[in-house]
């Protein structure tokens, strides 16, 4: 085995900086549309259903990229495949700023999702491979923490240049920035010296996945994260335009900032994924499925500041019921823990992809009141599994 990352060193220093700045353009890329929908309805003369699919397309490819991720990463060069991923991700970015038609947006975003749906595991494994076993924890917190504050600090930066400039031009930035990202990754991050990339023939396991869904217990976990995903999208998608209305009149940029409350997610993640260490998945999944429908309810009042402290409960529940169903999925199973967890993500961002559009009917028909009675049904469905599942024995 080739020398391990250690502590101390300067490929330790590069190494951990280049995962850091990774992971906040991967994710950054990846949410890149959310923050500008509304202004894309605009540009294109487009219903709040169609402006979604800017988000929906990325995430319907991601899900089915991860079943091929999964089967064939073991054929994979991890730092070579992360940095292409990234780099063209990035191009991807720049030609959706210049482009005129809103279907080519939807296809580069499908192509963007492909991409992206094989960093995340392809990071972790290099993470686990690569450094001294004795600081992967402190390695994947880091680069962990970089998670929400891509997607944060992408949003931030491209609804304020859509303040100052155009939503073009915030999208050509990110692009520019991501790309340079991608460009610093390949020069700084330590090349993958210790696994061994197999070279066969390459096959989809598709009885293996499958089998996953004739597993009750694994099929309930994955309908509840299709629930709760589905309206976390549905959400984020469509708040932008309540805050930009009448009464609130709300900036470009301040709504950028509403997505501060992402970083309440991570407080979410740790307390709940503590506490059921102490109680078990099953009654935090529960538990937390409540505090996301209270959450989205409590939207459902005027005062600015109510909807605010609303969207900060509903983002701790959902991260909470995440936090644990993607812990408890695999433990769940005696099948190979990856495809367990790419099937969880096919299901988690299919929810993502459906309710985060069919949410925008509701908001044409019915204003914000229909996403949140809309809202209240999936999530109500969610926890009726969420407490059939608590029910049997975990």
């Amino acid at each position: 085995m080739a020398r391990l990352i250690d502590k101390g060193t300067r490929e330790y220093t590069c190494a951990l900086i280049m995962m850091f700045f990774g992971s906040l353009a991967a994710f950054g890329a990846e949410y890149c549309l959310q923050p500008v929908i509304p202004i894309l309805a605009q540009d294109f003369n487009l219903t709040p259903t169609q402006a979604s699919l800017s988000m929906s397309f990325g995430t319907i490819g991601m899900a089915f990229s991860m079943l091929l991720i999964a089967s064939i990463s073991k054929h994979l060069e991890r730092k070579k495949v992360m940095v292409i991923a990234l780099g063209i991700s990035s191009i991807l970015i720049l030609l959706m700023s210049i482009t005129e038609e809103f279907a080519l947006i939807l296809a580069l975003r499908f192509v963007q999702g492909i991409l992206l749906a094989g960093f995340p595991s392809l990071a972790v494994a290099y993470i686990n491979e690569e450094f001294n076993p004795k600081i992967i924890g402190a390695a994947i917190g880091v680069y962990v923490a970089a998670t929400p504050l891509g997607g944060l600090v992408g949003r931030i930066l491209i609804s304020t240049l859509t303040d100052v400039a155009s939503w073009r031009m915030g999208l050509m930035i990110a692009g520019i920035l991501y790309l340079l990202s991608a460009i610093m990754m390949w020069i700084f991050l330590p090349p993958s010296l210790n696994k061994k990339i197999e070279h066969g023939k390459i096959k989809i396991q598709w009885k293996d996945f499958l089998s996953l869904l004739q597993n009750k217990k694994i099929i309930m976990i994955y309908l509840i994260a299709f629930c709760v995903m589905g309206c976390f999208v549905c959400t984020y998608n469509f708040i932008s335009y309540v805050l930009m209305a009448e009464p609130y009149n709300l900036s470009q940029t301040i709504i950028g900032f509403i997505f501060v409350l992402y970083l309440v997610g991570s407080v979410s993640s740790a307390v709940m994924g503590t506490l059921s260490d102490h109680y078990g998945h099953g009654i935090i999944i529960v538990i937390s499925v409540i505090i996301q429908l209270v959450g989205i309810l409590l939207t459902l009042f005027m005062p600015l500041i109510v909807k605010i402290i609303g969207l900060a409960i509903f983002t701790y529940g959902f991260f909470g019921v995440h936090s644990n169903a993607c812990a408890w999925a695999p433990q769940s199973c005696q099948n190979d823990k990856a495809q367990v967890s790419a099937m969880y993500m096919l299901f988690y961002y299919i929810g993502a992809s459906t309710f985060g559009t069919i949410g925008g009917t509701f908001l044409s028909n019915y204003g914000w009141s229909g996403i949140v009675v809309f809202e209240t049904v999936i999530l109500t469905i969610g926890l009726i599994l969420a407490i059939i599942l608590y029910k049997k024995k975990e």
